[in-house]
């Protein structure tokens, strides 16, 4: 698909250099079609970009699945949320229905939010706009910035490099991070939840031993890290986030919780020091809880996934070893610990 999809977009024409203001920017489309958590929370940055760049817009998102709802409920600049079904061919109708909605209406700016989505590129040409910024790759941006490889990273350099090129203000704002938007309420909540699981004063390091097949790691690596934290930390809680599965690779040793509302797992997180994970949609959902994270990598690229900001750290655990992952766990415990 990428190869027969490469070329969409080249007949495009872009507006003039300085015919488009940010003041007229008001309706925008952020292409995204993907069904997974951590796929969507990747989108917060990008979408917070555009709000902050063009202060009159409101954004209409195209997703797939429902977890946008959740993730994006208190954007309340976030005005439509086009889905598509996750299974297409189960709800052919609703699926083409979602499409043809694209052009339904005239925006000012669309932007495909994922430069290796083929959907995205079509998606983007089909719809009707001003400005479509179709996500190619930039040789002046991999050699300016080191991190443009990342997934959240990569979209909103290109919107600044293709605004600047249009005759907008250079932009070297730091990046946005991921970010749920926890309101006081959710974070109160969440810590309710955590003080009925530790029942103590101490401060809380929260483990999740989950990931989808070859990103996860064994049961006898997280016994092995486990007691090691066990051991470093004792004036430390470590809990322990349970799947969707009620599984647990350290065996349900350490006290453990579990929902099934995001915002809500979200809300008892932010309530912790540290969030330790292997690369998931969970460690995404900490990150944009503004928790610090230690994402663990072994067959994804850290330079694509790494959790980034409020001190996170990526750590492929190819190249590195548990000495190195507890530095790193200091390392953050010493950040909070100065941020409080």
């Amino acid at each position: 698909m990428r190869s027969i999809t490469k070329n969409v977009g080249s007949s495009y024409t872009e507006p003039q250099k300085g015919s488009l203001k940010i003041e007229d920017v008001k309706r925008v489309l952020i292409i995204r079609p993907n069904h997974r958590l951590g796929n969507q929370l990747l989108l917060t940055p990008l979408v917070q970009e555009v709000l902050n760049t063009f202060p009159n817009s409101e954004i209409d998102l195209f997703v797939k699945g429902g977890v946008a709802y959740p993730v994006f409920e208190n954007y309340s600049r976030v005005s439509k949320i086009i889905q598509l079904p996750r299974k297409p061919f189960n709800n052919l109708f609703k699926y083409a229905k979602s499409w043809i909605s694209v052009k339904s209406k005239s925006y000012d700016l669309v932007i495909n939010g994922d430069k290796n989505s083929s959907s995205g590129r079509l998606l983007t040409n089909l719809a009707k706009a001003k400005l479509k910024i179709f996500g190619d790759v930039d040789l002046d941006i991999q050699k300016n910035f080191s991190d443009h490889m990342h997934i959240s990273k990569y979209p909103i350099y290109n919107l600044r490099s293709n605004l600047k090129r249009l005759g907008f203000p250079e932009n070297n704002k730091p990046l946005p991070l991921l970010d749920i938007k926890l309101s006081a309420s959710e974070f109160e909540k969440g810590k309710v939840i955590l003080d009925d699981i530790i029942k103590n004063h101490k401060k809380t390091i929260c483990i999740y031993t989950n990931a989808t097949g070859d990103k996860c790691y064994s049961e006898t690596w997280w016994e092995t890290f486990y007691e090691r934290l066990k051991t470093e930390y004792p004036d430390f809680n470590i809990i322990e986030m349970l799947p969707i599965e009620n599984i647990s690779k350290i065996n349900f040793k350490a006290p453990n919780f579990y929902s099934e509302d995001i915002r809500e797992m979200a809300g008892i997180i932010k309530n912790t020091s540290i969030f330790i994970a292997a690369d998931n949609g969970v460690m995404h959902l900490a990150s944009a809880a503004l928790t610090p994270c230690v994402g663990f990598f072994s067959v994804t690229d850290e330079n694509i996934y790494a959790p980034y900001g409020n001190g996170s750290v990526a750590l492929n655990t190819n190249h590195t070893n548990i000495d190195d992952w507890i530095k790193a766990v200091n390392g953050i415990l010493h950040w909070h610990n100065y941020q409080k």
